[in-house]
């Protein structure tokens, strides 16, 4: 199996390699990108995206030195989606999340306490209408 990048949606704000190691990442923690899979060859993800070649292999650098994929010369990257990147991954996705939340809580005047709150109405959210 082939790491999809089908519906990676590209944002102009965040550089592009980060949003490539971000997909990867998420979609090893959806279960869509297990240990084993190849990773498309820099020339197909870099023509697919419609991006310079060298972005895609600053991403390929960085997830290889991250252990998220390893690369043989002259074959394809594989994932390395093990339970140690898994927890890995899980715990620096939730932080990044979570410090984005209290950064934009404390632009907007939040106590702690009242962020709190906010995550406690919203915890138990499940893509229905929250008031």
């Amino acid at each position: 199996m082939v790491v999809d990048f089908s519906k990676l949606e590209l944002n102009k704000l965040i550089p592009i390699y980060l949003q490539i190691i971000r997909h990867v990442k998420m979609e090893i923690l959806a279960g869509n990108a297990q240990d084993g899979f190849e990773m498309p060859s820099r020339r197909v993800l870099s023509t697919l995206l419609s991006v310079n070649p060298n972005t895609v292999q600053k991403a390929y650098k960085q997830m290889e030195e991250e252990g998220l994929i390893i690369s043989y010369p002259g074959s394809k990257s594989i994932v390395v989606a093990n339970e140690e990147n898994i927890i890995r991954i899980r715990q620096e996705l939730i932080s990044d999340e979570v410090l984005s939340f209290i950064k934009s809580a404390r632009a907007m005047g939040f106590t702690l306490d009242q962020a709190k709150n906010v995550l406690d109405k919203y915890w138990d959210y499940k893509g229905k209408e929250v008031d």
